[in-house]
């Protein structure tokens, strides 16, 4: 297993104009982990306030207007502002250190599941070449917190909902995983930014960059949609939402908590919502690439990762991989929104009975299916890649080149 920290190519890039070798890399993390900080806390004000427009939208309502203009825009501000003002309320027959270790655990779990996230090409903390285990790995990690939110506050509603989470987040994340799986065994790897390499091609003759995403697959396609919704039960979003049921449980796990304690597991909840949604987008819809060959064409061949083409591709695909990734956080809002929750017996059901079978039929599938076409049409895929079309040029250029030799030589008359 290969480790790559991406804080060792800033710290050469540091030390090339700095020239301090002890501290470069140290530098290097510092400006890593704001970056990483900043991924995790901006899209979560950001589609903190966009669910309250949005709910306001649906609901025939204008939400927020007051704070920061007619449209709201610091909303979220405000609303961190208010709960760092109140009291942090510890219950008396709480296990205090767990009760208040809780929140901890779960924000620390989202946020390290950022550092394998790539970004854009080759912009990740920490790549590895089995990144994505390694994330699903720490975003499993929330469920503690939860199980410790519920049993150390004391009440039953509380003790309910962690139990309800448990079970929902352990059930849910086998099939989103096996769906997880298709486009990796599709790609042969399990690094991230390799998978987005897999999907990424160039124009051939009509046929677009974006219809080698995984999602135009016949088996891919499904399986998106399969993980989209086990992704979205693994956040606690509504109709899944049963482990803070307020009909039922008054606020589940949240209950005894307020101020910034309750503040961070809607903040852990925004960022793994986010971040489920750029997984989806990386695996299933080209990630950075922006399905027209822009990102590519900017690019071009150049390796220096200071060349201004490199630098202005990469930008753009970072903003086409946070645009991608919005797009579906904003799904998961309407929806949300629009459904009304399930049952916890129907909960487990459409898991168990429903989505689990659906996700081990279409990775068989997505085995099988290479299979079936390498037999019927002697090639792996449908649409041709780029390095196909390549290479046959290539082999056409090679045949003709034999034959005018020889000629040459008089072997053909």
């Amino acid at each position: 297993m290969s480790l790559i920290l991406a804080a060792e190519s800033l710290a050469e890039i540091i030390n090339s104009y700095a020239e301090c070798d002890a501290s470069s890399v140290a530098i290097a993390a510092v400006i890593h982990v704001a970056l990483i900080g900043a991924f995790f806390g901006l899209p979560a004000g950001i589609f903190i306030w966009a669910e309250r427009k949005v709910s306001a939208r649906i609901q025939d309502r204008l939400g927020p207007t007051r704070v920061g203009g007619r449209f709201g825009w610091l909303q979220a501000v405000a609303d961190g502002a208010k709960l760092v003002q109140k009291e942090d309320l510890c219950p008396k027959d709480a296990d205090k250190p767990l009760f208040r270790i809780a929140p901890y655990v779960v924000v620390i779990a989202s946020f390290a599941a950022f550092m394998f996230l790539p970004f854009t090409d080759g912009w990740s903390a920490v790549s590895l070449d089995v990144g994505m285990f390694l994330l699903f790995a720490m975003l499993s990690l929330e469920v503690i917190g939860v199980i410790l939110a519920g049993y150390a506050s004391g009440s039953k509603w509380a003790l309910f909902g962690g139990m309800r989470e448990a079970a929902q987040m352990v059930s849910y994340e086998i099939p989103m995983s096996i769906c997880a799986l298709i486009p990796i065994v599709m790609a042969g790897t399990l690094n991230l930014n390799e998978v987005i390499h897999y999907q990424s091609a160039d124009w051939i003759g009509v046929i677009p960059p974006f219809l080698h995403w995984n999602v135009f697959h016949p088996v891919a396609g499904p399986a998106f949609i399969v993980y989209f919704v086990c992704a979205t039960a693994s956040c606690k979003r509504a109709p899944f939402d049963l482990a803070e049921a307020e009909s039922e449980l008054v606020a589940g796990f949240l209950t005894e908590y307020s101020g910034m304690r309750w503040s961070f597991f809607f903040l852990a909840e925004y960022a793994s919502m986010f971040l489920v949604s750029a997984v989806a987008a990386i695996l299933f819809l080209g990630g950075w690439d922006d399905g027209f060959g822009i990102v590519r064409a900017l690019k071009g061949n150049s390796t220096n990762v200071l060349d201004p083409g490199v630098i202005a591709g990469n930008l753009l695909g970072a903003g086409v991989l946070m645009l991608k990734a919005s797009k579906l956080v904003l799904i998961q809002i309407w929806v949300r929104w629009t459904l009304p929750r399930l049952r916890i017996d129907q909960v487990m059901t459409t898991c168990l009975k429903y989505l689990l079978p659906m996700s081990c039929a279409l990775f068989l599938a997505a085995v099988v299916y290479p299979m079936a076409l390498v037999l019927g049409t002697g090639r792996p895929q449908i649409l041709p890649l780029s390095n196909d079309v390549s290479a046959e040029a290539e082999m056409s250029t090679s045949s003709e080149v034999e034959v005018e030799r020889a000629a040459a030589d008089g072997e053909v008359t």
